[in-house]
């Protein structure tokens, strides 16, 4: 097997784990390349040869591996998100155990699941439009406010960085939201509209049920509170029930469809994949890129598609790991 490894993440879950992973995967005859990407890199160019490797390793936190998927969008690939950032969501998301044997066990295993990407567009400060990919989420209003202010003290303080950050602005402002979905007009009030591929925030907790990265729909989220305490109700019922599915989300509405374009009543912040824009916009537009990428799952995660006999299998292997 030839492995193309690129590694883009210097913190968070070990930072040294992606080479523990790397001397798990290789076995005898096997080739691997390993890319270590400084603080600036060209996403083409550090991908260009991926079609000559057999596996994919995308090693960073969720604005890193945001990019990269991003890049190799539509290209007939097995990629294994690794988990190397402060901040690794889009891990989490899959449902995949983190640590490296487990993950190379997965690799050598090859099962993978068509997952989908977004796509979304903003009219930047120039009047130009811009565009980018996202893997999570993105969006306008409080939660980009959040990552903003939380982004200084990301790489110290990880995910607890968006909670003092919150904590700090209890009043955010109250914007009215347009929103355009598949031709059907919805107007709310809320602190903030996102639209999301996969849902999932801090301590496993869904911010509304069924949001999966297979199913070809993207979700648009309001949060429809007047301020930051109204969301403590969501969120302690986040605790109680993760998946959303037996007490819902008060005071969060959530539609799905595959194209939508939202406008504000007036400028707000913005955030694509957890990375504030330095301009404040007055809407966006996004749609869902369905089966984007292919990406290596394990029998933990709720998109392996596999049999209750290769379940078992799989975990009996794992546990004659020493």
């Amino acid at each position: 097997m030839r492995t193309l490894i690129i590694h883009a993440g210097a913190t968070g879950y070990d930072s040294d784990a992606v080479f523990q992973f790397q001397r798990y995967l290789l076995e005898a005859g096997d080739e691997c390349l390993l890319r270590q990407l400084g603080e600036t890199w060209d996403d083409a160019e550090a991908l260009a040869c991926a079609e000559d490797f057999d596996l994919v390793v995308l090693s960073g936190g969720d604005y890193e591996v945001s990019r990269l998927l991003a890049a190799l969008a539509g290209r007939d690939l097995s990629i294994c998100v690794f988990p190397s950032g402060p901040v690794n969501l889009f891990f989490a998301s899959l449902g995949c155990a983190a640590e490296p044997f487990a993950l190379a066990h997965a690799c050598r295993e090859g099962r993978t699941v068509a997952a989908d990407l977004g796509e979304i567009s903003w009219i930047g400060a120039d009047g130009r439009r811009e565009r980018s990919s996202f893997s999570l989420m993105a969006g306008t209003g409080f939660d980009a406010e959040l990552m903003r202010a939380g982004a200084s003290n990301r790489r110290a303080m990880g995910q607890m960085a968006y909670f003092m950050a919150a904590l700090s602005n209890p009043q955010p402002p109250v914007v009215r939201f347009t929103i355009e979905l598949d031709g059907k007009t919805i107007e709310r009030d809320g602190i903030a509209c996102l639209v999301a591929n996969t849902a999932m925030i801090q301590g496993d907790i869904e911010i509304v049920p069924d949001c999966r990265l297979d199913d070809g729909l993207l979700d648009v989220i309001v949060l429809e509170t007047p301020d930051a305490v109204g969301l403590l109700k969501p969120v302690l019922f986040g605790f109680l029930d993760p998946s959303g599915k037996n007490l819902g989300r008060p005071q969060i509405e959530g539609f799905q469809g595959r194209h939508v374009r939202v406008r504000a009543s007036e400028r707000v912040p913005m955030q694509v994949d957890g990375e504030p824009l330095e301009d404040e916009v007055l809407g966006f537009e996004a749609r869902i890129m369905p089966s984007a990428v292919n990406l290596i799952v394990d029998t933990l995660s709720p998109y392996f598609s596999g049999t209750e006999a290769e379940s078992e299998a799989d975990r009996a292997s794992l546990l004659r790991h020493p």
